[in-house]
């Protein structure tokens, strides 16, 4: 399997990397691993080493050249879940050096693995997990650890590196009606059900557990997304979040397997500075999860409104009026119990519903609401946007009721999103109540900078998943989120992308106006917010540390040091990264990972 290294280097594009000390070791430097090495270790790890293979590779001339593969691969790149199945597959890329062909069309080019790791354990045991750290330890290799890939800032790339696939340690889900520590932990105050997920599952597979007992998670939107890594460590925002707090807020307990193999339990009782940290204080950086215990909840009934508004002719002005009404009016929504997700563009590159390309849409929804008293909720609102409608805007609106939690998720959230482009830029902001309320004339004006110029093809995502419980937990001694979640009612996420062929310097600046431009008309009106290091962070974000961390990140830095003292966990903005750096091959944003001295 690992017998013919030189096919390796061609297809990861590497060779004449850096040789220094002070960086981790690359295929073509003195240091990198014999063929001996890795034939031992796939030896070790019992055949599960695989040599990675970019996932298109079947569409380019050579040894794996198949036709019918690369047609398959073509039709499929947008799926979330094929990519998923690929250990070097991404649902967010930041680059794309091997880009599915149709060969009916295109000649193919060159096929590289570009910043995907060069081998990867499919680790099905815990055990095979810590073999693979110390042997990344060991020869100086740099690790990443992966489950589906479902992140946006590169943190499941690694240029030249061993990746460890946790997708499949899967030691079954299982249900308490009543929550017992394992640890016969005293000082947790949860005796409600509790939930323990037992390795790289994805919310798919919980739901689906979970809903058949009639029971409510704290999950992801999209059921692609993996459970127990950076989704809950990075927070978690749901659509039941604002009733029970982010995903990061459920976490009884936790099992994790940290740099020198060892397995501890992470809980109130136990390594409470670990425990602060892997409930809200980034994945990647302390230790890999390998089992989280977390809260679970009796389903309840859930009434729903879906709103869409567009215009009639081109009157975006207005439109951009009642967007910012809408704004206002959202703390009031929330704290009668509302939440959920809505779009809205003066021109999206892709059509919001039906044909429209111009408008807003929103989907949300209440727990244990009548459609009476969610009719009269909305009342003074609908109201005010009457007097438009049928002059310059449509508006329409419709009400759903669902017995049950799972009822209304399957029909109205759970959403498998496309696969991204590398060919973009995005940006998100947290907003307060006061944020969002007491400047209106600020906030109209932030909003026409966020909205663009038809021309830029911007595209806002407003998720409405705080308020409520979220913000009732801010008190909460063993929570490692950024403090800016506490005040929280809405995250704003702003979008562009750029054609392929798009020269660098055009790039750059759709890049710099959603970060600087746009992102930083949202940071003026709320200085004091943050952004969400999920799947809506800003890869070119200067201020990380204090957006995605806040004033956590000092503390969790130390912890970071107690236990990852060598540095074997790093993946970029996240906790203890700016002690190095990636050194970047010619014309490439990717390249060896090297000190700083930091």
């Amino acid at each position: 399997m690992v017998s013919t290294l030189l096919a390796v280097l061609a297809l990861a594009g590497l060779g004449a990397a850096s040789s220094q000390e002070s960086c981790k070791c690359t295929p073509g430097d003195p240091c990198w691993p014999s063929t001996s090495a890795w034939d031992a270790l796939n030896n070790t790890v019992s055949g599960k080493l695989i040599r990675n293979l970019p996932v298109a590779i079947s569409c380019y001339l050579g040894p794996y050249h198949n036709k019918d593969e690369c047609a398959n691969v073509y039709t499929q790149w947008y799926n979330s879940t094929f990519q998923e199945l690929s250990p070097v597959g991404y649902c967010y890329p930041t680059d794309e050096p091997c880009p599915p062909v149709d060969l009916s069309r295109e000649t193919p080019g060159k096929c590289t693995l570009g910043p995907a790791p060069v081998y990867t354990i499919n680790a099905t045991e815990s055990a095979e997990l810590a073999v693979g750290m110390a042997f990344a330890q060991k020869h100086n290799i740099r690790l990443v650890v992966r489950n589906t890939g479902h992140d946006i800032l590169g943190k499941s790339e690694g240029y030249g590196a061993l990746q460890i696939w946790i997708k499949y340690i899967r030691k079954g889900i299982m249900i308490q009606d009543e929550y017992n520590p394992s640890d016969e932990c005293c000082d947790s105050d949860w005796t409600g059900a509790a939930l323990t997920i037992g390795g790289g599952y994805v919310w798919e597979d919980v739901y689906d557990f979970a809903f058949k007992r009639k029971i409510t998670i704290v999950g992801g939107g999209d059921p692609t997304v993996g459970c127990i890594g950076g989704y809950t460590q990075g927070g978690g925002h749901s659509p039941a979040s604002h009733n029970y707090g982010l995903a990061a807020d459920q976490v009884l307990e936790a099992q994790v397997v940290l740099a020198d193999g060892s397995i501890v339990t992470a809980s109130p009782c136990q390594n409470l500075d670990l425990y602060f940290a892997i409930r809200g204080g980034g994945g990647g950086s302390y230790g890999v999860a390998i089992s989280m215990t977390v809260k679970a909840y009796p389903s309840k009934p859930v009434v729903a409104q879906s709103l869409t508004i567009m215009p009639l002719g081109n009157d975006t002005k207005t439109l951009l009026d009642v967007i910012t009404q809408l704004w206002t009016d959202y703390p009031r929504l929330m704290d009668a119990g509302f939440s959920g997700y809505g779009t809205w563009s003066i021109d999206s590159p892709k059509s919001l519903f039906a044909n429209q390309t111009v408008g807003y849409i929103h989907a949300i929804a209440a727990m244990s609401m009548s459609l009476s008293d969610a009719k009269d909720t909305f009342t003074p609102l609908l109201q005010r946007l009457e007097r438009y409608n049928g002059t310059s805007l449509c508006v329409s609106v419709s009400w759903f009721q669902f017995p049950t939690y799972a009822a209304y998720y399957r029909a109205m959230s759970g959403v498998h999103q496309p696969v991204g482009s590398p060919n973009s830029a995005l940006t998100s902001r947290m907003f307060s109540k006061a944020a969002l309320t007491e400047n209106k004339s600020g906030l109209r004006k932030m909003i026409g900078i966020i909205a663009g110029k038809p021309e830029e093809k911007t595209i806002n995502s407003v998720e409405l998943v705080g308020g409520g419980e979220v913000i009732a937990k801010k008190n909460n001694k063993y929570s490692g989120l950024n403090p800016a979640w506490r005040s929280t009612y809405i995250v704003n996420v702003v979008a562009r992308a750029w054609a392929d062929g798009t020269d660098a310097c055009a790039a750059q600046k759709i890049k710099d106006d959603i970060t600087y431009h746009k992102g930083g008309a949202m940071r003026f009106l709320t200085p004091s917010g943050g952004s969400y290091m999920n799947e809506k962070a800003d890869r070119n974000d200067p201020y990380w540390a204090a957006d995605f961390y806040g004033s956590n990140y000092h503390r969790l830095a130390q912890i970071k040091k107690t236990y990852d003292p060598n540095d074997l966990f790093w993946c970029p903005t996240c906790v203890g990264s700016p002690s190095w750096y990636q050194w970047p091959l010619d014309g490439k944003n990717y390249g060896p990972l090297c000190r700083t001295g930091q």
